[in-house]
């Protein structure tokens, strides 16, 4: 039976190296290419034929949200993997939103991440489970209805970082500049995220950047 073709991306040799030493001594699968930051990995994808790319969150460069999302549009049948020491249910959102077929922390015990990259690669999702509790709370929990149409009305990776940008004061050109996209692009993902949240000005773009956080100076897109 074939193996699973695993990428490795993480900026840390020596931890992508003894995670790569646990991968390739299953019987089911191996490391086939390894990066040591987004864009990397996201070549890699492309060149390679890959069942599953394990993505650490906290990469230089391109993040492990955009490389998810770019490999997920450029290699559909590649399955996606996130790894993390960010132990909170806002990346965990924001991966999956990116397109990540699973979520594991960097402290688990090996055998998870072994077990949830058998998971994804049948085409199942891994949820670490210190965190899937919280977020299966939200949806069906108190308050559940809110809850359950702030989860269908997530927004997009991009359609985030242009709503942030014009809560932050910048124009369609200079966010167009900013991300490497049309300024028409730029237009769409706003138009779209507008829709998702019913939102019907930039004053009500920026009250839901206010209550999103996105405002504070650490925060700021520069």
């Amino acid at each position: 039976m074939a193996k699973l073709r695993v990428l490795l991306a993480d900026d840390h040799a020596i931890l992508r190296d003894g995670l790569a030493v646990l991968i390739n001594g299953q019987s089911d699968m191996e490391v086939v290419a390894q990066a040591s930051n987004g864009a990397e990995a996201i070549r890699l994808a492309k060149e390679s034929r890959i069942d599953v790319a394990v993505l650490d969150v906290s990469m230089p460069g391109v993040g492990g949200a955009e490389a998810a999302q770019q490999i997920r549009d450029c290699c559909g049948d590649t399955r996606v993997l996130a790894l993390t020491r960010h132990a909170n249910t806002g990346y965990l959102r924001r991966l999956l939103q990116a397109g990540a077929n699973g979520y594991v922390l960097k402290k688990s015990a090996a055998d998870a991440l072994i077990n949830a990259i058998r998971i994804v690669a049948q085409g199942g999702t891994y949820l670490e489970p210190s965190l899937a509790g919280a977020v299966l709370g939200r949806a069906f929990g108190p308050g559940g209805a809110s809850d359950a149409r702030e989860s269908r009305d997530f927004l997009t990776l991009r359609e985030e970082e242009v709503l942030r940008s014009i809560a932050w004061g910048r124009s369609n050109k200079e966010i167009a500049t900013e991300l490497d996209i049309s300024i028409k692009t730029v237009e769409s993902y706003k138009a779209a995220a507008i829709e998702k949240l019913d939102l019907r000005s930039r004053a009500d773009i920026v009250r839901y950047a206010v209550s999103r956080g996105w405002l504070s100076e650490d925060t700021s897109p520069e």
